[in-house]
C-alpha cells in the first residue's frame, strides 16, 4: 500500500490545491479530479463525466460534461444550480429512479444491477443505502432504493463511486473493481474503519476516501484513519488527494 503522489493543480483565486490523478488504461489514460466533498470529473477518451456537481468546488475550474452522474436526492449530490454550471446542450444525465424528470434534457434512469451504454460508456448502477444507520429506530438516512452507486467501465478498468451507503452485501459482493471511491462521514455513511473493512473485503486495486467529511472529526482525522485502518494490507493501494480545499487566505492589510 502507498499513499497518493500525483499532479498539482493551482486553482486560480482559491487558493489551494487540487490533484489530477490518472489510471493507465487502453487507449490512455482515465485522468481523475477530486472537486469537492462527492465531486469527481473523469476524463477518458475525449469525455468529461462529472459525478455529484457541488458547490463546494470551484466550478470555474471545471471542465462541461458530456455526461453528468447524480448519486441521491440530497442537496450535496443533487443541486441543480451546481450541475447548470457544469452543463452543455448536449449533456446526457444519469440518475436513480428517484430523480426521474428533474433534469431539464435528455436522461438515463438506472436501476440497481443495470448496465446502460450512455455516450459510449458502459455505467452500471450498484445499491447504495443504510444497513443500521438513520435519523430514529426503524428509520435511514438513505433509503434501499433510492441511491445508486455506479461502476463506469473505461478503457477496460472498473471504476466504483459508492455515493451515500453503508458496507452493504452488494459492495461486499463486488468483483474486478480497478478503482473504488468510498464514503466516511458519520453520522450518514461508514466510520473509516468501516470502509476499510469493506475495501479489504472486495479488493479494488485502488482506492479512495471521498465524501469523508463528518461530525466529530475533521476531514483530515477521517483521511488519516481510513489510511490507519488500511495499513498493511496487501495488493490495495491507498490514494489520499483532498477534497476539501482550504479556504481562500484572508488580504494582506494595506
Amino acid at each position: 500500500m502507498r499513499v497518493w503522489l500525483g499532479t498539482l493543480i493551482i486553482l486560480a483565486g482559491l487558493g489551494a490545491t487540487i490533484a489530477a490523478d490518472t489510471i493507465p488504461a487502453t487507449g490512455g489514460n482515465i485522468v481523475l479530479t477530486p472537486m469537492a466533498h462527492a465531486m469527481v470529473q473523469i476524463e477518458f477518451g475525449g469525455k468529461v463525466i462529472q459525478l455529484d456537481p457541488s458547490n463546494m468546488a470551484n466550478l470555474a475550474t471545471a471542465k462541461p460534461a458530456d455526461i453528468v452522474l447524480i448519486t441521491d436526492v440530497h442537496g450535496d449530490h443533487m443541486d441543480p444550480p451546481s450541475i447548470d454550471k457544469v452543463k452543455k446542450a448536449s449533456t446526457i444525465y444519469v440518475a436513480p429512479q428517484a430523480l426521474a424528470g428533474k433534469f431539464g434534457g435528455p436522461t438515463e434512469i438506472i436501476g440497481y444491477g443495470q448496465t446502460k451504454v450512455v455516450d459510449g460508456v458502459s455505467i452500471t448502477a450498484v445499491a447504495a443505502y443504510n444497513v443500521t444507520r438513520g435519523p430514529a429506530a426503524g428509520q435511514f438516512f438513505h433509503d434501499k432504493g433510492r441511491g445508486n452507486g455506479y461502476i463506469l467501465t473505461l478503457g477496460g478498468k472498473r471504476i466504483y463511486f459508492a455515493g451515500d451507503t453503508e458496507c452493504t452485501p452488494e459492495m461486499k459482493a463486488l468483483t474486478n473493481i480497478d478503482v473504488a471511491f468510498l464514503p466516511m462521514n458519520l453520522p450518514y455513511t461508514m466510520t473509516p474503519e468501516e470502509a476499510a473493512g469493506c475495501a479489504k473485503e472486495f479488493k479494488p486495486k485502488v482506492v479512495y476516501p471521498y465524501h469523508y467529511r463528518g461530525q466529530g472529526a475533521t476531514p483530515e482525522q477521517n483521511q488519516q484513519a481510513f489510511v490507519a485502518a488500511m495499513k498493511g494490507t496487501a495488493g490495495i493501494e491507498v490514494r489520499t488527494p483532498s477534497f476539501y480545499p482550504a479556504a481562500p487566505a484572508a488580504p494582506a492589510a494595506r
